[in-house]
């Protein structure tokens, strides 16, 4: 009897604590200052010249509900929390049913968020799965059933919730998609957009039809089970043909959203932002991006690009002095696909890594005019296994060759012996003194670009080489300021001197020798084809593989680093090589268009001399013999006729 006893007393003790609770939160929670939901959370996107070029969470024309086809409202409600009217923001019944099935199935398959938590998250919170998330969540959603009623709960959801493409509410939405007023939406309209938010990536009817309609299919059925339509008008709205606005209509917006993207990933990442936005209510975010350059970007790839292949890109655009990204294109095309490839794809570099290794070799007392011999050679590695790389085509000079003619033809076996001389070392830490953080291989073919990077990370890499020796980071926002004007958060612009000024001066001036018609000899520069039409001076590096194909070439305003390729690894075909090249140089080109050439290259530095070179040799000639050229060398460094080939120096680590 005590058990049973002591047992109710616990069970009554327990009913009383949990009143209490709720009577505390009840009063708490009417007497709490109203939350203001109409304007929390919005995100203004600003450009370097503070024009706004995207306003979320928040649509600029407020839909009231009234205004909204009915249609669109029971697709919401009996897809999204069909016990809205019913509940008090919380669905117990869902909720256990959901934690059974996931339960049952050991995964989470079935989610229980009524529209009221939904909204809490979108308008106050943050996207990490944490506890304190979670809990902030229900917190909120206790104080917006609270405030409001429950129409205007369903009318705020449904003016702030994200349909995809840039597009939050409705208002936007049905204007993006159809060009209608929300209250025009026919029961097909409706309920293929209210698909879109469970996941905008993928059920965008844009990005993909088939999955669109999938999706669309279940919002009408659950219409069916719910006897709001009849099976016949289930059909009829599936089977009825969905007319889209125009893609001109949306070129805006598609240019810009991988760039929008990147900066809310950004956003996310800042220590200095609350997670929690109900006391700020607006942010504005100022941006690099020039907005200009980001149109002309996405016209170039469109116009470079095959429309019926699957082939893809990335291309980032940085002020290398600052590190601040102006342009940014993720993916060929948006609609189609989201995945920013620019910010989140890694991809084997190939011969862009060779800038990093030659800039080790100038470190270490190589020059312009340092010669290994260019013939097919087989390397014995210390682990007494052999690597015998190739030149492209399989072409060689046979003969002893400058450095700054192996950057021109882009020269595996002098990239290598230049490798193996030098120690591993050498090169993987001039690469992270750059930024480089990706894994890099202790092995023979390192130089050869066989691991994987970011674009992000070579572009800031070979911003180190424009800037004349110092490492920037690469972000996108400068700013953000609260409703308020606080500024919340301010990029500091940190510049760390990692690189000498005048081996970097050396290096830029060899790296345009891949497009200088000097150079043609027994092969011909890798982008001899630019030649005539380049209209300013730039340092240009390219880089293949099977399946990669880069760009990366800088001046002191800019460095524009363009990768192509296929997101499945497929080979690339011989006429698909050109297309990063041409990426590369119409953008750049756009860029300098207004500006004067001597006021984008390097000026010499005091302690840098100019001889007259063969090119091809690196030897010393006068101003009589057919192939000539300055070259420049560190004082006290320049060549004599006497300047003994490396292979003669150390052949320990290779053999031909």
């Amino acid at each position: 009897m005590k058990k049973k006893s002591f047992f109710y007393k616990f069970i009554l003790f327990n009913v009383f604590i949990l009143i209490l609770s709720s009577i505390g939160v009840i009063i708490y929670v009417k007497t709490a200052p109203k939350l203001q939901i109409n304007n929390a959370n919005n995100l203004i996107l600003y450009d370097s010249n503070n024009d706004v070029f995207f306003e979320g969470s928040q649509s600029k024309e407020w839909t009231s509900l009234e205004n909204i086809s009915k249609d669109l409202i029971n697709c919401t409600i009996y897809t999204e929390d069909k016990n809205f009217y019913k509940h008090y923001g919380f669905d117990i019944f869902r909720i256990l049913k959901a934690s059974y099935v996931n339960i049952t199935n050991h995964s989470a398959k079935q989610g229980a968020s009524t529209i009221t938590q939904q909204y809490a998250k979108n308008l106050f919170l943050s996207f990490d799965k944490t506890w304190k998330r979670k809990w902030d969540e229900a917190w909120y959603t206790i104080r917006i059933e609270s405030n409001y009623s429950k129409d205007e709960i369903l009318e705020g959801y449904l003016n702030t919730i994200n349909y995809g493409h840039g597009q939050y509410g409705i208002g936007n939405a049905s204007k993006y998609y159809f060009n209608k007023e929300p209250k025009d939406l026919s029961l097909a309209e409706a309920s293929i957009l209210t698909g879109i938010p469970k996941s905008p990536s993928n059920y965008s009817p844009l990005i993909n039809y088939e999955l669109a309609k999938k999706r669309q299919l279940t919002v009408l059925t659950a219409l069916k089970d719910n006897n709001i339509i009849t099976e016949e008008e289930l059909d009829k709205a599936y089977q009825e043909e969905l007319v889209f606005t125009k893609a001109e209509d949306q070129e805006r917006i598609n240019s810009l959203m991988y760039y929008q993207d990147a900066v809310l990933d950004e956003l996310d990442s800042l220590s200095n932002i609350p997670s929690s936005y109900t006391d700020i209510n607006e942010l504005k975010i100022y941006t690099n991006l020039d907005i200009e350059m980001q149109k002309n970007l996405e016209n170039t790839v469109k116009n470079t690009l095959p429309e019926d292949s699957s082939i893809q890109t990335s291309v980032v655009m940085m002020n290398p002095n600052t590190g601040g990204i102006i342009a940014l294109i993720g993916g060929k095309n948006y609609l189609e696909s989201s995945y920013n490839r620019a910010t989140k794809s890694k991809r084997q570099v190939g011969s862009t890594m060779k800038p990093y290794l030659y800039y080790a070799a100038l470190e270490n007392g190589f020059t312009s005019s340092s010669t290994f011999t260019s013939e097919k050679t087989t390397f014995n590695t210390s682990s007494k296994d052999s690597y015998s790389p190739k030149n492209y085509n399989d072409v060689y000079g046979n003969k002893p060759i400058s450095m700054a003619t192996a950057i021109a033809y882009s020269e595996n076996i002098y990239a290598v012996k230049t490798h193996l001389f030098l120690g591993s070392d050498a090169l993987i830490n001039v690469a992270r003194r750059v930024g480089i953080t990706s894994k890099l291989e202790d092995i023979p073919s390192l130089p050869l670009g066989t691991n994987e990077i970011s674009i992000l990370e070579m572009a800031a890499g070979y911003s180190a080489f424009a800037n004349e020796g110092y490492k920037v980071k690469p972000h996108f926002i400068e700013k953000v300021v609260d409703s308020k004007g606080t500024i919340l958060y301010q990029n500091k612009e940190e510049k760390e001197p990692v690189l000498n000024s005048s081996l970097t001066f050396i290096l830029n001036n060899m790296l345009t020798a891949t497009y200088d018609p000097d150079y043609i000899d027994y092969n011909y520069p890798t982008a001899i084809s630019l030649a005539p039409k380049l209209t300013h001076k730039y340092a240009l590096k390219s880089g293949t593989t099977n399946s990669d194909n880069w760009d990366i070439g800088f001046n002191k305003d800019i460095v524009c680093a363009v990768w192509v390729g296929y997101d499945d690894n497929q080979a690339l075909k011989t006429t698909e090589y050109k297309y990063a090249q041409n990426i590369w140089y119409e953008s750049v080109e756009y860029y300098e268009k207004d500006k004067k050439d001597i006021d984008s290259w390097y000026t010499m530095p005091k302690n840098v001399t100019v001889v007259l070179v063969d090119p091809i040799s690196g030897n010393p000639v006068d101003e009589t013999a057919e192939k000539k050229k300055f070259m420049y060398f560190i004082k006290g460094t320049e060549p004599t006729n006497a300047f003994q080939t490396f292979d003669e120096i150390n052949t320990d680590n290779y053999a031909s």
